[in-house]
């Protein structure tokens, strides 16, 4: 019989953290939201996976909310209050991106609003620094289909961006830390509230918006890493 896995309380620490940065931006309103880790193990050539249990918000959790699943199929490695169905989607990113280690799920009341006025089908990029940071575009998943649930569609747009938008749900970002993934769900809710307020104030004194060029912005998801981990890139490379 294999040796149960062993409850790493760092990683766990960790995901606490992360738990209370998203609550202090006001991201969490209820039992729904989740965050995952995944962490390499000798067992599992896709990982394990840290997360928190269903039937407990981010906000109110502990330590002894944090369970352990495999990737392929949910199996609960430590804990056994099972996770809630939006862990299928955070799994499932994880097995088709080896790239990414953390996920990071949340039902952000200005984004739910500027997809389901009917008015907006995408995020137009105002500021420097979107691009850079997603390093991808944002792929908005149509109303119809629930991800959720099932998960099948991924594959189909999920190796093109680092975020994953739900009309009338919410959002997914995607980094190769949780450090990564936290700062750019910060920064698509930023430019969400500016195009919100951009597309207000443009219409009030009936001006034109000065949204960046998509050529530009194409060659600056490219440059992506260069700008935000410079140290990685040796002077002149």
């Amino acid at each position: 019989m294999p040796a149960p896995i062993r409850f790493d309380r760092q990683i766990a620490a960790l995901l606490l953290k992360y738990a209370k940065m998203v609550v202090d931006r006001g991201y969490i309103h209820n039992s729904l939201g989740n965050i995952a880790i995944r962490v390499p193990h000798p067992r599992f050539k896709d990982g394990i996976v840290y997360a928190k249990h269903a039937e407990v918000s981010l906000e109110e959790m502990t330590l002894g909310n944090v369970v352990i699943t495999d990737i392929p199929t949910g199996k609960l490695l430590h804990g056994t209050v099972p996770t809630s169905v939006g862990h299928n989607l955070n799994r499932e990113i994880l097995r088709l991106r080896p790239d990414i280690n953390a996920v990071i799920h949340v039902h952000h009341d200005e984004t739910i609003a500027f997809f389901a006025s009917g008015a907006f089908k995408e995020i137009k990029v105002l500021s420097l620094e979107f691009p850079y940071v997603m390093a991808k575009p944002p792929y908005v998943v149509p109303s119809h289909l629930d991800v959720e649930q099932d998960v099948g569609p991924i594959k189909e747009f999920i190796q093109s961006t680092n975020s994953v938008i739900m009309e009338n749900h919410g959002i997914t970002t995607l980094g190769r830390t949780i450090s990564e993934a936290y700062h750019r769900l910060n920064t698509l809710t930023s430019e969400v509230r500016r195009n919100i307020l951009v597309e207000t104030l443009a219409a009030m004194k009936a001006t034109d918006i000065h949204y960046l060029p998509q050529e530009g912005v194409d060659w600056m998801y490219q440059q992506a890493d260069r700008v935000i981990y410079p140290s990685r890139f040796p002077q002149g490379k």
